[in-house]
């Protein structure tokens, strides 16, 4: 695709002031600020603004998330602290082009249609220009060997000695742009499987990019609204990252979130009411008339953005759902399903719990349920909730090599089965 010029010069040419430098220099503020009565957690309030963060006691520095991960705190190993600089990198560049009024123009769709080949939704400027920027960060990093992307029909091999493979959805809820309705990144990411590093690069790079939830090592979501907010896990915890403007540094704002047990707020797109089954009208109706096992009335709040809907599902509760075919397994329904666990809350697919689902092909689309452990456990015991009636989506295209691979269990050992090009045969080989 011939990317119009707009979107080549701010590539290539960065306008200083479309993009910012943000300089390197970590938060600090001065000592009188502090109420120095907890040195473990401190909250500093400037004008109406507070801001909770764990500090060393011996320093005024906001933690970041070089800081957080490194040998001081969560100590994830270099390779992946040098990984989330790069990304830190990109997402503060969408955050900058989404607030520019540049983006009145990238907004607009690129073209005619729904969908895409693939089962992808039809491509926008801001969307591949995100995409490009994710790309090119994690190109530099040099530990990514391999990217899978909402934006792409097939993963991008970028590095044969990369440790890690990361799936992103670059620029999830930019068709709602145009009405400053929040928007944000997902990104999730593997240890490459270096026993299959032998594959043709299309094989090793697709086989990468399908592993099961189970095996992520990280994940995040970022957040561009009235705050740029990174959230994200090492697998201990779920802990959000404010972006400083002034300074350029996400720093730790929310350490440990937990969802609660209950909420009391149901995120769906009631309009397609009469196309969902039995058993989520049934839900529905008994929460919002207070009739459910939390005898309390929902409240339905729904943005139709993902991680705007999710975002506040982690800070109040409850449950986010989209009960149709229609988020994607591999970059949207994973990685946020990995953060609704850190944060002790499910993620399902109406019956099966999403980190179990082994993907099959890169662009799967199924149902999803994020929130309260309580809201999940007591939707799925209404039965039938998967939507299967969806008007206005063709799902069924998808992308393959040959035959899509398919991962099973055997025995106590994890196996892959696929097809190489120009081969009859099925190979099995050992994850």
């Amino acid at each position: 695709m011939q990317l119009p010029t707009i979107i080549t010069s701010i590539l290539h040419n960065p306008n200083p002031y479309l993009i910012p430098n943000f300089p390197p220099n970590p938060l600090q503020f001065r000592r009188e600020f502090f109420n120095r009565r907890n040195f473990t957690t401190m909250t500093s309030s400037f004008n109406s603004f507070k801001i909770h963060s764990k500090l060393d006691t011996n320093s005024d520095t906001f933690l970041t998330i070089a800081q957080f991960a490194g040998k001081e705190g969560a100590n994830v190993g270099d390779d992946l602290v040098v990984l989330y600089s790069h990304l830190e990198y990109a997402f503060k560049r969408i955050s900058a082009l989404v607030a520019s009024p540049v983006n009145s123009s990238l907004g607009k769709s690129s073209g005619g249609g729904e969908d895409v080949g693939s089962g992808r939704d039809k491509p926008k400027p801001l969307d591949i220009v995100s995409n490009e920027i994710i790309l090119s960060c994690l190109t530099h990093s040099g530990k990514v060997a391999v990217m899978a992307s909402e934006e792409d029909d097939v993963p991008v091999w970028i590095t044969d000695d990369g440790p890690f493979v990361v799936v992103t959805d670059p620029l999830d809820g930019s068709r709602n742009i145009d009405a400053s309705i929040p928007t944000g990144t997902i990104f999730g990411i593997y240890n490459r499987l270096i026993e299959i590093d032998g594959l043709p690069v299309e094989e090793k790079a697709l086989l990468n990019s399908l592993q099961s939830g189970n095996r992520l090592v990280a994940a995040g979501y970022v957040l561009y609204s009235s705050a740029t907010i990174l959230c994200t896990s090492f697998g201990s915890g779920a802990h959000a990252f404010t972006l400083d403007r002034s300074t350029g540094d996400f720093v730790l704002t929310h350490p440990n979130i937990t969802i609660l047990s209950r909420g009391q707020i149901y995120s769906v797109n009631d309009a397609r009411y009469f196309d969902w089954p039995e058993g989520l009208r049934r839900y529905i109706d008994t929460i919002r008339q207070g009739k459910g096992k939390f005898p309390k009335k929902y409240s339905a709040r729904y943005i139709c953005s993902l991680v705007a809907d999710f975002h506040r599902t982690l800070m109040y509760g409850g449950v986010a759902m989209n009960p149709r075919d229609h988020l994607r397994l591999v970059y949207e329904a994973n990685p946020l399903s990995f953060l609704a666990e850190q944060a002790g809350g499910k993620g399902s697919d109406g019956k099966n719990r999403i980190l179990s689902i082994q993907p099959t092909k890169l662009h799967q689309r199924l149902p999803l349920f994020l929130g309260s452990p309580d809201d999940i456990d007591e939707l799925e015991s209404y039965g039938d909730v998967q939507q299967t009636v969806n008007p206005g989506y063709d799902t069924s295209r998808e992308t393959g090599l040959g035959r899509s691979p398919t991962l099973f269990l055997l025995g106590t050992g994890l196996k892959r089965e696929y097809v190489l090009p120009g081969h009859d045969i099925a190979v099995s080989q050992p994850v």
